[in-house]
């Protein structure tokens, strides 16, 4: 198959020929028909995620068609459409038998454990537990758009921070996460503040439904949060990831706030000091947000009917397959609008 090979840190990003993946005991191949670049694939070209060996096939963020499936295998899932989360669990241990299939124990993720979807097939371990069906309307552009960023902003917002209805929500950071929690949090009747520092990403956050916007370059960000939402944020998202954002967000709340961190601390930005006193004081609230389990995926699928998101809006640039390097270089200058999207 054709795939993007890097074998090293900041490596080129390679097209190359390299052997077809064989599902597992228990896993199942997809044809890749599109994947998502996303800034955690940067991560792992730039060598921040230890769990990657090279060389390595990036890409988490995938949906297409089962085309093998292993022996063990119980589901009829050839030929079906299929998505599946980038943090893949086991089904069988503690944390699974909970629910909780993201968190597993032995979880597996492709484009960081293994070799991912920047290519034309990837291997999914765990058939059973982690391929949702795709439903028949939902593209595979769109699909694949959800990857990590839509379905990781579903899980923080809905089921972490229990967003309800006329509450207010700061965004911090509108690439593809911080795009997809304006739109998830205005789907679910919050009112939105989206905060960056690109008038087209800003732009893009009011047509997804923010009523106010803070361009962070002019001025204090915190400061403009706190006076659109008359006092502070009921919950605040760090969708970037780093040490400016996660500590505004929660400077930005009102007494008894939810913060919710879902963009990675990695590299430079990693242990970053947090206003705990701010925490203490306010008696606030902060969670992480890591993905979202398989069995999820049919009320995120739900969701998207009832609150009529306009995922195709969330999309960028389609790319072929060859021009990976060029969109993962684009990741380090926070350079897309929108998700980028591959197509092998």
């Amino acid at each position: 198959m054709r795939a993007i090979l890097v074998d090293a840190p900041r490596g080129v990003p390679t097209p190359t020929t390299v052997p077809d993946p064989e599902p597992p005991a228990h896993g199942a191949v997809i044809a890749v028909r599109a994947t998502g670049v996303c800034r955690s694939d940067w991560h792992a070209w730039v060598g921040h995620d230890p769990t990657v060996r090279w060389p390595h096939v990036p890409g988490h963020e995938f949906a297409g068609e089962v085309v093998a499936v292993g022996p063990d295998v119980r589901g009829d899932w050839l030929r079906e459409r299929v998505t599946a989360p980038f943090c893949c669990g086991c089904g069988g241990c503690a944390t699974c038998r909970d629910g909780s299939t993201h968190l597993c124990e032995r979880e597996f993720q492709p484009g960081f454990d293994g070799w991912g979807s920047f290519a034309e097939f990837v291997a999914v371990p765990w058939a059973d537990v982690n391929l949702s069906r795709l439903p028949e309307g939902l593209g595979f552009d769109e699909a694949a758009s959800l990857g990590c960023r839509f379905m990781t902003a579903f899980h923080g917002l809905v089921d972490r921070a229990a967003l309800r209805a006329g509450e207010t929500v700061a965004v911090f950071g509108c690439g593809g996460v911080g795009l997809a929690a304006v739109a998830i949090a205005a789907a679910a009747g919050a009112r939105v503040v989206a905060v960056d520092l690109v008038p087209e990403k800003l732009a893009l956050a009011r047509e997804l439904g923010a009523f106010a916007s803070v361009d962070a370059t002019r001025g204090d960000a915190v400061t403009a949060v706190v006076e659109a939402t008359a006092g502070g944020a009921d919950v605040t998202v760090d969708a970037l990831g780093s040490r400016v954002t996660s500590a505004q967000g929660i400077r930005a709340l009102r007494p008894r706030g939810r913060h919710v961190q879902l963009g990675l601390l990695l590299g430079g930005d990693a242990d970053p000091a947090l206003p705990l006193q701010r925490v203490v004081r306010h008696e606030l609230t902060v969670v992480g947000g890591h993905g979202m389990p398989a069995r999820a995926y049919p009320r995120l699928f739900s969701f998207l009917e009832r609150g009529r998101v306009p995922l195709g809006r969330l999309i960028g640039e389609r790319r072929p397959l060859g021009e990976a390097g060029a969109a993962l270089a684009a990741m380090e200058r926070f350079a897309p609008v929108g998700v980028t999207l591959l197509h092998p």
